[in-house]
């Protein structure tokens, strides 16, 4: 079946993953807007981060469902 799956998936499997990876990042690097871009839009309260952090997340559950619906589309066109 992994040969049927057409490219949509991966797609949309791969930005379900990157958006979870910047999630966990972001979780991680709590200052990493201060630093990659030499602002500090939140004053140093970590607010936006956690802000970006749950949006990342968000967008990783919500991009894995549509992976994971066209993942059954192909399951279901195949048996």
């Amino acid at each position: 079946m992994k040969e049927r799956l057409r490219t949509r998936f991966w797609v949309e499997a791969g930005f379900a993953t990157l958006s979870l990876i910047f999630a966990v990042l972001t979780l991680i690097w709590k200052d990493w807007i201060e630093i990659v871009f030499r602002i500090d839009p939140d004053n140093h309260s970590g607010s936006l981060e956690w802000l970006i952090a749950f949006a990342a997340l968000a967008i990783a559950i919500i991009i894995a469902g549509v992976a994971r619906a066209e993942w059954r589309h192909t399951a279901s066109a195949t048996a």
